[in-house]
């Protein structure tokens, strides 16, 4: 009897899960090549895309056309589709500072919003945007390619659930390509991106944010002491106005971080090294983690396999959604907005640090 009750509970909150209605997401603009991770699979677990809002509808109609989705999905601007489709939530892939824009028009309808990487393109843009967002109570979040690599979430329970490195002393983070020219990125993208209004900065806005993102998720929101970055101009002839090498340091009491982004590196590269006290880390988003722990006399270094994030948090899309309808909490993640926040007062002192050749400290 008592297991027929439990089948039938089962059944029933499977049926209620099973009706729930997806998250109806729309999409801010185009220009970002990121956007192509939802062009190519729209289909996402509790998500249903509503609409897409770009301005240039050549753009637009020429990505809808490649990816099979019909022409209905296009709205000619953000507002139209905030009125006409009424989505819940906002995935945001236009350039960084626009992201203000786009918060201030959906936060105050209650509307949740996830950027590309990073928050904003300045502190003063991310401040404004986290007050809308507790002003009308929605969720902000960022979204990094790092935030869904399982090494570094396997890395980070290894380094504070485990103790298996002790404390974090140094931590070195790799990031970049040859060079958004080089890979071939769209027009439509190149052209802001290399734009130091619309952007920020070069590499060092492009691939710094990724470490200042995940320093201060490993040091669990604090804030560092200084910053100080040195930025260069390798190629001038293809990146005459931003820098194309970017190096920042962020020191704390105990701890030190170093973020290498570039737009020189041979290969791509998104890695990261964690040393502490007794033993360190190094992993990427491969299958596998390095890992050498005890004296000086220990074993040598032995491979880690890395255990496949779940659901969902092996998805940008389906996380958010989660996040929207409550079922997850992202105060402290990668992408929440107060670990962002830590992430852009780290890159706005950064962008400084590299124009006055001289160390930001941090009050």
């Amino acid at each position: 009897m008592k297991k027929l009750l439990f089948l039938g509970l089962f059944l029933s909150l499977t049926f209620v899960f099973a009706q729930e209605k997806p998250v109806r997401m729309g999409i801010a603009g185009m220009t970002h090549d990121h956007v192509y991770q939802i062009l190519n699979n729209p289909n996402r677990a509790g998500v249903e895309i509503i609409g897409f809002a770009e301005p240039n509808k050549e753009l637009a109609l020429r990505l809808l056309k490649k990816y099979n989705l019909p022409e209905s999905l296009w709205y000619a601007s953000l507002d139209e589709m905030l009125e006409k489709a009424k989505p819940e939530a906002i995935c945001d892939f236009r350039s960084i500072i626009e992201h203000l824009e786009t918060v201030q028009k959906c936060a105050p309808k209650g509307v949740h919003v996830m950027v590309e990487k990073p928050l904003a393109v300045n502190f003063s843009h991310a401040t404004q945007m986290a007050a809308l967002a507790k002003k009308h109570n929605i969720q902000l979040l960022t979204n990094y390619e790092t935030t869904w690599y399982a090494s570094n979430h396997q890395a980070y329970e290894m380094i504070h659930a485990e103790n298996t490195i002790g404390d974090i002393r140094k931590v070195v983070i790799h990031d970049g390509h040859r060079g958004p020219k080089e890979i071939g990125v769209s027009k439509e993208f190149l052209s802001w991106l290399t734009d130091p209004v619309k952007n920020g900065g070069g590499a060092i806005i492009d691939f710094g944010c990724y470490g200042a993102d995940i320093m201060a998720w490993l040091m669990k929101g604090e804030r560092p002491t200084s910053v100080t970055a040195i930025t260069q101009t390798i190629k001038p002839e293809i990146y005459p106005n931003v820098d194309d090498e970017a190096t920042i340091v962020v020191t704390y009491p105990k701890a030190q971080g170093i973020f290498q982004g570039s737009w020189n590196w041979p290969f791509d590269r998104k890695d990261i090294e964690v040393y502490g006290k007794t033993g360190y880390i190094f992993a990427d988003k491969s299958a596998q983690m390095t890992v050498r722990k005890g004296d000086r006399n220990a074993l040598p270094e032995e491979k880690i396999a890395v255990k496949p994030l779940e659901s969902p948090m092996n998805d940008a899309f389906t996380y958010f959604a989660a996040v929207a309808r409550g079922k997850v909490k992202s105060e402290n993640d990668l992408g929440s907005l107060k670990i962002n926040m830590v992430a852009m007062e780290i890159l706005d002192a950064a962008v400084k640090s590299s124009k006055t050749g001289k160390t930001v400290v941090l009050k």
